[in-house]
């Protein structure tokens, strides 16, 4: 059974392209498999693999720059949950748009998942979920609110649009694996905002600590790899993907006239051409003619 590793450091790499080479060879050599993204700022991603080679992952990125204290979650899935594995360069590992944004300077408060219960179920605290809107649509916490927003590029717009409705409140962040907290709360801190807390290791963290019974949250947490959601304990969900507009979807929805597998969903009918769904449906014959070769297509599927 594949562990799948979520990791992130918010480090000074000062070469990050440099990195990208080794880091895809101890990957290819221990036949791990998922994405890794490299910046100035950082690394982020996740993999999966067999244990040696997940160790041998691991232990070659705590050896860069700053990196020593490296964090990163663990599962496993049922089956290999990435296809390839892509080391790539990027300006931002979590992309917030927001020039002067350092982490390392400064964060909110972490709480653990053993106290986030008492802290979100205070009068005084506004609850937000920092994710796109998407990942909220299947999961979130008790009470949380949802910014409704497509991409993390557009949190800094809705706190300027919204910041009115949390006067005196203390301000509470999550997000899947903690990451975008980290920039979420650093902005909040420059905006002016003197009580911002996030959870530590975000949603992964809190199902796999936090037993079902005790939990405050609802639904299955959205994962960006072929497991689509997993639930508490880190088992996964029920979700499929829609190939073409890659949200999640129950398996009750592909029942629905406007879903036809690789080309479109109840959720996506209207957003893509004539010509996007012929492109869609040639890369489902790919995906079905190598599945009838014993293969698997790097779409997926």
């Amino acid at each position: 059974m594949p562990i799948v590793a979520a990791l992130y450091h918010f480090t000074r790499l000062e070469d990050p392209d440099a990195l990208r080479g080794p880091l895809r060879a101890v990957c290819e050599a221990g036949g791990v498999r998922g994405s890794l993204l490299v910046a100035r700022e950082g690394i982020n991603g996740t993999i999966a693999g067999p244990r040696a080679g997940i160790d041998a992952v691991l232990a070659h990125i705590r050896a860069l720059p700053g990196c020593a204290d490296l964090d990163w979650r663990e599962s496993t899935a049922s089956v290999p949950p990435f296809a390839r594995m892509k080391v790539r360069l990027k300006r931002e590992i979590v992309t917030m748009g927001v020039p002067g944004i350092d982490p390392r300077a400064r964060v909110g408060h972490y709480v653990r998942p053993r106290d986030w219960n008492a802290l979100i179920s205070s009068p005084d605290v506004a609850v937000i979920d920092t994710r796109n809107d998407y990942e909220v649509a299947i999961g979130t916490f008790e009470g949380a609110i949802d910014p409704e927003t497509t991409s993390f590029r557009d949190f800094p717009a809705w706190w300027a649009a919204n910041k009115h409705r949390f006067h005196n409140k203390r301000i509470v962040m999550f997000c899947t694996g903690g990451i975008r907290c980290e920039k979420s709360t650093n902005y909040l801190i420059r905006e002016g905002v003197e009580e911002v807390y996030h959870l530590k290791g975000g949603i992964l963290q809190y199902l796999q600590d936090v037993p079902a019974e005790q939990s405050l949250w609802h639904g299955d947490c959205f994962v960006f790899d072929e497991r689509v959601s997993v639930g508490h304990g880190l088992r996964e969900g029920p979700h499929l993907l829609c190939r073409a507009c890659r949200r999640p979807l129950l398996p009750k929805d592909t029942g629905r006239p406007e879903y036809e597998a690789g080309v479109s969903c109840h959720l996506c009918l209207h957003e893509h051409s004539d010509a996007d769904r012929a492109r869609f449906r040639e890369r489902q014959k790919q995906i079905a003619l190598a599945r009838a070769r014993g293969e698997r297509h790097l779409a997926g599927g």
